[in-house]
């Protein structure tokens, strides 16, 4: 008696009535799927916590136009700005720690590491300590500061080309300078600005409204796209320059576009909710480690993000007691661990 053989699992090509061929993995759409789920459900129970708790079924009811006039105020107006800012950071920190990491070739380049969270935050402290800004300008100071220093870590580690190693250490420098800025910025300011600015420094997601909402919505519906679009040449450069050069792919232009992306992303992020630690980081190697594929996960390193960041809001309010924690404070103490975690396990396997 023959042995049923079993065909094995893995990616598979799809055809389009175009003739356009599309390379699918199964368990790692399961992973999307699961971890969008994941991020909705999450959204829901947030919004439903709080001083005046909301049933999860009240709360999907209101949110389609069927709940009470109290109800429909706070569920609308009070919590699901809040919950959608987060869903975007996380979602936008994902994708950006996912291409970063897939660009330098290293779990380690992430925005956390390279320094854009620490110079957005600069760009912030110049706002609150030096001009007294207003919240928009306190955000249009943290996007300058992001995009400032993005560009001058590509600039420093250039060398006919950008070298991930190069791009890592280059970034760690930039990194150890902004925040010795930030520490000089925060002595110069008197009493009231340096608590604002250290609440904000911290990364909350606290008296978040619409006005943060729509301008994420749009960048995350310009630069989603725009990445993607790009994922297949992302793909290759992962095989190294030289072979993806062979396949036909323009390496430092898609390079650079993945990178400007990754840069306004974060630094898009981090303006609207503070430098939210870790998140960019634990993200994608979590959806790797998920979807067992070698490939740049991006969807589900978004939907991670995404769903990390609206689960440990939740925590920072329900699992402290009667004190709500700002949710940088619960993702900085996770994402340590996880640092910690990663550091022993590529030592382990000779990587650093």
């Amino acid at each position: 008696m023959k042995s049923a053989q079993k065909t094995p699992r893995g990616p598979r090509a799809l055809r389009t009535p175009g003739g356009l061929s599309v390379r699918l993995d199964p368990r790692a759409l399961i992973v999307v799927v699961l971890l969008a789920v994941a991020a909705l459900a999450a959204s829901v129970v947030l919004i439903g916590t709080g001083d005046f708790p909301i049933s999860a079924g009240d709360v999907v009811r209101t949110l389609f136009g069927d709940g009470e006039p109290g109800q429909e105020f706070i569920v609308n107006e009070l919590r699901l700005p809040r919950v959608l800012v987060g869903l975007l950071v996380g979602a936008s920190l994902g994708l950006g720690g996912a291409l970063f990491q897939a660009v330098s070739r290293n779990p380690l380049g992430s925005p956390d590491v390279l320094g854009l969270g620490q110079g957005a935050t600069a760009g912030a402290l110049v706002m609150i300590v030096l001009f007294s800004g207003s919240t928009a300008q306190v955000t249009v100071g943290a996007l300058v500061g992001g995009l400032v220093t993005g560009a001058l870590i590509y600039l420093l580690a250039w060398r006919r080309g950008v070298h991930g190693y190069r791009l890592v250490l280059v970034g760690i420098g930039v990194s150890a300078v902004a925040t010795a800025v930030n520490g000089y910025l925060l002595t110069k300011a008197d009493f009231v600005d340096a608590a604002r600015a250290v609440v904000w420094m911290t990364g909350t997601l606290d008296g978040r409204d619409w006005k943060q909402v729509r301008p994420l919505l749009v960048l995350a519906g310009v630069l989603v796209p725009l990445v993607l679009a790009h994922a297949r040449g992302l793909r290759m450069m992962e095989m190294g320059d030289d072979v993806s050069h062979a396949l036909g792919v323009r390496v430092e232009r898609v390079r650079l576009v993945l990178m400007v992306s990754a840069v306004l992303l974060t630094a898009a992020a981090t303006a609207a909710a503070g430098p939210v630690s870790f998140v960019a980081l634990t993200a994608p190697q979590l959806a790797r480690r998920l979807t067992r594929s070698p490939g740049p996960n991006l969807v589900a390193s978004l939907c991670m993000g995404a769903a990390l960041l609206v689960t440990a809001d939740w925590a920072s309010q329900r699992l402290f007691g009667d004190g709500q924690l700002p949710v940088g404070v619960v993702t900085g103490v996770l994402g340590g661990v996880y640092l910690l975690w990663l550091l022993v396990t590529e030592r382990k396997a000779g990587r650093i």
